[in-house]
């Protein structure tokens, strides 16, 4: 006996497509931080011949690393792809090992929720725009009487924050999702590997 078994493997499969997208664009953005490192790095290296680093490369590169494991996080959810400690758990029994299964991803989804909660309120925080009604609506306090840039790009760090918070969601959506799949493993008796 599962809980809805068809309705969550076809939210499975679409979740399955965003998330895949999702780390992809992580994956691109992860590859563009490390040709800006390795520009810049020839860059200075190269000052003798009028080259120079890239101006605000730390800046960009931490903006893009904090936005790819958001990005990424949904997919290891989705995939089960968190470390485990398996030593003792491969030798339980398969009802056993969908029960921790099953802890494990409630204890996923109350940290995502955090998670979530505390960088939503950051880039309320940080974000400049709204009245104050409409920021109050959406429980993002009260507007920023300057917006924070970056020191050297002078960039707005709302727009790190804000996709950040676009992963952290969907990483908070997929591990209620996983929650479900593992309760109906449970029923089942039994996990199927993602």
């Amino acid at each position: 006996m599962a809980l809805a078994p068809q309705l969550e493997a076809r939210i499975g499969r679409s979740l399955e497509a965003v998330c895949r997208w999702l780390a992809f664009g992580g994956g691109l953005i992860l590859v563009a931080a490390a040709a800006i490192t390795v520009a810049s790095i020839i860059g200075r290296a190269l000052l003798s011949f009028g080259l120079g680093p890239i101006k605000g490369d730390f800046e960009l590169v931490e903006a893009g690393c904090a936005i790819a494991i958001f990005a990424f996080l949904p997919w290891c959810q989705l995939k089960r792809g968190h470390v485990t400690v398996d030593i003792v758990v491969d030798r339980m029994p398969a009802r056993a090992k969908a029960a921790l299964g099953l802890i494990g991803d409630m204890t996923v989804a109350v940290v995502s929720g955090l998670i979530l909660w505390r960088i939503y309120l950051g880039f309320g925080e940080k974000f400049p725009y709204f009245s104050e009604s409409l920021r109050g609506a959406l429980g993002m306090g009260s507007k920023p009487f300057f917006p924070e840039t970056t020191y050297e790009l002078e960039m707005p760090v709302w727009i790190p924050y804000g996709l950040a918070t676009i992963g952290a969601t969907l990483f908070f959506v997929v591990s209620l999702y996983t929650v479900w799949r593992a309760l109906n493993w449970v029923l089942a008796g039994h996990e199927v590997r993602p």
